[in-house]
């Protein structure tokens, strides 16, 4: 094995990744499982690593506010957080995307209480799923890692000016050692470049504003509908980014990573680090003859509809596998999006739904073989299922 590779944590590349960028600005506050990424940062600011400027606040809220002001006044800035410091910062996130202030912040993503659970989950991250941030989904460390490098290129790019969630699974992909490869230091310093902010709030000699109040309701809506269109125009240029990285680092990027789609006849769409195991499966059942796929989106905003759709069009049933739930409502996030995909498209496949690994609950091999066996029979077909739960 070649003397670059070695074992990492999620939280410890993501840290090297924003290490290698060296923001301006990093304001942060301590929560399992993401303690450990700032942690280490302000080490690296302590032993004079970096020449970011630490800010200590007294709550996650606080933490985010700062991260604004200051990328408002024209710092490259970066944060982490995970699960109720994601939440406590329920109304920044909105604003930090409505002044366009192009903040990376990872999230170890983890179950919301009650009741109390510190493990993995994307109920935190689903909850701010339309307050306007692009968002990225690890499905491992060096994937988490590739992630935050090319959030600082994509946020920051004059065509987008967007915060971005870089996104990590809570103790399976945080704290799991993996084998890891990090890219030269010099190689990731020119790809992002210096930031030159495009409006910075505190240069005098071209003073602007920025959040004022829209008094009236039009003003208002104007503002929206341009987030709105830039942050659905924005797949192109992830994907011009996340190509130039790619040949960089020699890692491939693509927004929807497709396993054996080709000729499947059934297909499991899912998020993150399960797909590990879904693909497990799915390589078994193929040695034993049965056509079977698996898709996952590294990008969740702007949701890329058409790749997924692409990936999914040959199958007879397609299982969509989210680790959050929607209470009250038809389906949980990811198989929402999924199905609206779909009939836009006019593509007429049939789907299962699965609400899985809820506060870091087992997600399977078995199970995974139990929803293929499902797609086959039909049993679950056009409902919500609870994954590993009877009755």
């Amino acid at each position: 094995m070649s003397e670059k590779y070695f074992s990492a944590t999620g939280n410890q590349m993501v840290t090297d990744a924003i290490r290698q960028v060296n923001p301006d600005v990093m304001a942060a506050y301590p929560i399992t499982p993401q303690t450990t990424i700032v942690e280490a940062y302000a080490k690296y600011v302590a032993d004079g690593l970096v020449d970011t400027e630490y800010v200590a606040v007294e709550s996650e809220h606080s933490a985010l506010s700062a991260c604004i002001g200051a990328s408002a006044g024209g710092a490259r800035v970066a944060t982490a957080t995970a699960s109720q410091g994601l939440a406590l910062m329920w109304e920044e996130l909105y604003i930090a995307a409505g002044m366009r202030t192009p903040i990376v912040m990872a999230n170890a993503n983890r179950a919301l209480s009650a009741p109390i659970n510190i493990h993995g989950d994307h109920s935190d991250v689903m909850g701010c799923r339309d307050a306007g941030w692009i968002v990225f989904f690890a499905e491992t460390a060096q994937e988490a890692y590739d992630n935050t490098i090319i959030s600082f290129k994509v946020g920051e790019d004059p065509r987008v000016l967007l915060p971005v969630l870089t996104t990590l699974d809570g103790f399976v992909t945080t704290h799991a050692m993996e084998r890891c490869e990090l890219t030269d230091d010099a190689k990731v310093k020119a790809y992002v470049g210096e930031y030159n902010a495009l409006y910075p709030l505190l240069d005098t000699d071209k003073p602007v504003s920025q959040g004022m109040f829209a008094s009236l309701g039009d003003t208002y809506m104007k503002c929206k509908k341009v987030q709105h269109d830039v942050i659905n125009q924005a797949g192109p240029v992830i994907d011009e980014h996340g190509a130039e990285w790619a040949k960089i680092s020699g890692r491939p990027f693509e927004q929807v990573v497709s396993w054996e789609t080709e000729d499947a006849d059934y297909i499991i769409v899912v998020l993150g680090s399960a797909a590990g195991n879904a693909r497990f499966a799915a390589r078994q059942l193929r040695a034993q003859g049965k056509k079977v796929g698996i898709v996952r989106p590294r990008v969740f905003r702007p949701f890329p509809a058409q790749q997924i759709v692409d990936a999914c069009k040959g199958a007879k049933a397609v299982a969509i596998l989210d680790r959050s739930d929607c209470p009250g409502g038809q389906y949980p996030p990811l198989a929402s999006e999924v199905q609206t995909a779909f009939y836009n498209a006019d593509l007429q496949v049939p789907v299962a739904s699965y609400v899985c690994g809820l506060g870091g609950a087992d997600i399977t091999i078995e199970q995974m073989n139990q929803v293929f066996s499902d797609l086959e029979s039909g049993s679950t077909l056009k409902k919500v299922s609870f994954l590993g739960i009877n009755g």
